[in-house]
């Protein structure tokens, strides 16, 4: 008997991401990484130009803007757009602490056995390219680069070896950390001093799996100033994608658009002795190799 052939969905391997232009944001496809973009809802007004909205409607909104781009229509110039978080309203931002194997190493922690949770509010997320306040409660602003997986299909008690097929792709994140309110004030609560308004950037794209050598093993940096202050390899993650979607959604369903933040490497300003906290003026750029990069500037 022949095996079974792995269907493959019409759109599955587009760099999707939210632009503006003449003041309304619509969803959109990076032809190449960086480059420019076609504007799919302008092409076909049935595709929604909100990206949750895009991601519910599943493999007929793949499949739709997958026929716009074929069309060569709708090309617009990257300089004439302004690109937004890749997703604005996800019903969760979930992030997974203590996840890089040489993280826990520079901290002298044992590696979980199981993924650490906890969360940010999606009222955090901000454009891949905007700044990032300093509030006035904090003395101690840290920096945190992040693999972000974004779910394309939702489900409750996902198998790792089905998980693969409920990710739409992944992105860069930027998990802005008061490390005063996440770990000494509060009552030892982190939500806080994760969660200010400005504290997730995120983008620029969402990149599926397919168009990536391998989700594990990219290169992940950080730097600051035009200095790198944290450079790893996401094969260095603990618990990988399938293994962090099996493990939450054991207590919790997943729908289209939620977040997972990963977790990030070493090197972060809170273990550096002294401790390099950003201030005013700073600028922070967040890449990973094959997704893109980010850049954020403390004001």
């Amino acid at each position: 008997m022949a095996e079974p052939t792995a269907k493959v969905v019409p759109g599955s391997s587009l760099r999707l991401l939210q632009f503006e232009v003449d003041g309304q944001r619509r969803v959109g496809v990076e032809v190449t990484r960086g480059g420019d973009i076609v504007d799919v809802t302008n092409v076909d007004s049935s595709i929604p130009k909100d990206m949750v909205a895009f991601l519910e409607a599943g493999e007929t909104a793949l499949a739709s803007a997958a026929t716009a781009v074929a069309s060569g229509q709708g090309v617009l110039s990257r300089d004439s757009v302004h690109i937004c978080a890749p997703l604005t309203r996800p019903e969760k931002v979930i992030c997974v602490g203590m996840n890089y194997v040489d993280h826990c190493t520079e901290q002298n922690m044992p590696v979980p056995t199981e993924p650490v949770i906890f969360s940010k509010f999606a009222s955090a997320i901000v454009d891949p390219n905007a700044d990032v306040e300093l509030p006035p409660e904090t003395e101690q602003l840290d920096f945190e680069v992040e693999l972000a997986i974004v779910i394309g299909r939702g489900g409750r008690r996902i198998a790792e070896a089905d998980a693969m097929s409920h990710v739409a792709g992944f992105t860069v994140a930027h998990d802005v950390s008061a490390r005063d309110w996440q770990l000494h004030k509060n009552g030892g609560q982190w939500l806080i001093g994760k969660t200010f308004d400005t504290f997730c950037p995120i983008g620029p794209s969402i990149v599926p799996p397919s168009a990536l050598s391998d989700p594990h093993g990219l290169g992940i940096r950080c730097r600051l100033n035009g200095d790198t202050v944290q450079d790893s390899n996401t094969n260095q993650l603990v618990h990988k994608t399938e293994a962090c979607i099996a493990f939450i959604t054991k207590f919790i369903t997943l729908k289209p658009g939620d977040l997972i933040l990963t977790g990030t490497p070493p090197g972060v300003g809170c273990f550096r002795k002294p401790p390099l906290w950003l201030k005013k003026g700073d600028v922070v750029e967040c890449e990973i190799d094959e997704i893109g990069c980010i850049r954020n500037v403390i004001v």
